[in-house]
């Protein structure tokens, strides 16, 4: 999968759009402006973040998996966040599998006036 594949999978989905929050850091986000809330970290392409579990248990389910490939996210990841290799040996269709999964977790967060319709 390449950046811009991965980034135009991301804004397909309904109510999402692209930030840059941190100077370089390209995310994709859900909800309106202000208040949408991050479903991946895109980066320079290169991975992605994004929600893979409920909480950590259940996010080293891909790390068992894909040692080589996926880790534990810097910071959130005790929250359940992973960065997943893009171009290794995590399919592109288990990257888009995992980039939806993130996408429901978060927009279930979102106060009802703030979801997607």
């Amino acid at each position: 999968m390449r950046p811009k594949r991965l980034l135009a999978y991301c804004l397909a989905k309904p109510g999402a759009w692209e930030d840059e929050p941190w100077d370089g850091d390209v995310v994709a986000k859900v909800g309106p402006a202000g208040r949408g809330k991050i479903f991946a970290f895109i980066g320079d392409g290169r991975s992605v973040g994004v929600k893979a579990g409920a909480n950590r248990d259940e996010a080293d389910e891909w790390l068992v998996r894909y040692p080589d490939d996926a880790s534990a996210s810097a910071y959130i990841g005790r929250s359940g966040w992973n960065t997943l290799r893009i171009g290794g040996a995590i399919p592109d269709d288990e990257i888009e599998e995992a980039i939806d999964a993130s996408y429901d977790a978060v927009v279930a967060k979102l106060p009802k006036r703030d979801r997607p319709a």
